[in-house]
């Protein structure tokens, strides 16, 4: 410790101020002095990239061919309506049966869900019918 001289001062993280560096008048007084001046890029600087749309999801809008998303038949959702009727449930009966959502018996019924096998294997369970395949309104087979 009789080694530390204690004139010198040393700053560990001392920054100068973001005004001074980035004004017009900064740079251009370092320019005259001769001092070297580093400028980068920033690409999507102060952009919230989180929300931003994709390139590829800009690709797929700019795209003219349509794409068609598979929902359910009309008549697998027919044949769920009819024989959740005649079991005499309702829609949220059936639901808590299978424990989903109300909704999602409503989407089924009405055509606007999109095909989910684990949806339809617990419908299937649920109303003893079959509503995948060829055999489709046939009692399942109990094992």
């Amino acid at each position: 410790m009789a080694e530390a001289d204690w004139s010198e001062v040393t700053y560990i993280g001392k920054r100068a101020k973001a005004g001074q560096l980035r004004s017009k008048q900064a740079v251009t007084t370092a320019q005259r002095s001769g001092a070297s001046i580093e400028t980068t890029k920033r690409y999507s600087a102060g952009q919230n990239k989180q929300h931003a749309a994709n390139i590829n999801a800009n690709k797929l809008d700019l795209e003219t061919e349509e794409l068609h998303i598979n929902k359910v038949s009309l008549d697998v959702s027919r044949l769920i309506s009819q024989i959740r009727q005649q079991r005499n449930m309702t829609q949220k009966e059936l639901a808590t049966k299978i424990n989903e959502k109300q909704q999602v018996i409503n989407e089924y019924e009405s055509g606007k869900a999109v095909p989910n096998q684990q949806i339809l294997g617990k419908l299937e369970r649920a109303l003893g019918v079959k509503l995948r395949g060829k055999e489709r309104g046939q009692p399942l087979a109990k094992k």
